[in-house]
């Protein structure tokens, strides 16, 4: 109910660009379906933009027309879902009759392999996080 206020607060001055950062975060799969297909309802009634944050990248898939995936600050791949997903087949060099890449495959591609890479993020974070208890 809370998304569902906070998302009609953002939609009563009628703006032309809404941007949502996780709208769907800590909702079950029900109710993540209402969120987009409202979403939707109002991009198709109003011709509102709607820039979406999301880790959900099957929410992403399904309901965006672009997207920029980045990682570390950067944009690492920009295209529709489709395209994302056809470069990464192509790269593999799959065959036509292969089930192309999910978007999350393509993520894991341009983001790399997390915290066994050897940049040091996983004591970034430890980091920052005691440096976070220290000031909070």
């Amino acid at each position: 109910m809370i998304r569902r206020l906070e998302l009609a607060q953002a939609l009563v001055s009628a703006p032309r660009l809404l941007i949502l950062d996780e709208p769907t975060i800590g909702l079950d799969p029900i109710a993540r379906t209402d969120v987009w297909e409202h979403i939707n309802a109002v991009r198709a009634a109003t011709g509102m933009t709607v820039l979406v944050t999301t880790h959900h990248m099957d929410e992403a898939d399904h309901y965006c027309d672009r997207v920029a995936l980045m990682h570390r600050g950067r944009i690492r791949a920009l295209g529709t879902p489709a395209e994302l997903r056809q470069g990464l087949g192509a790269r593999r060099g799959a065959r036509a009759t292969d089930p192309l890449p999910t978007l999350e495959d393509v993520f894991r591609d341009v983001a790399g392999s997390g915290l066994d890479d050897q940049s040091g993020e996983f004591r970034d974070v430890r980091s920052t996080r005691r440096t976070a208890g220290r000031v909070g």
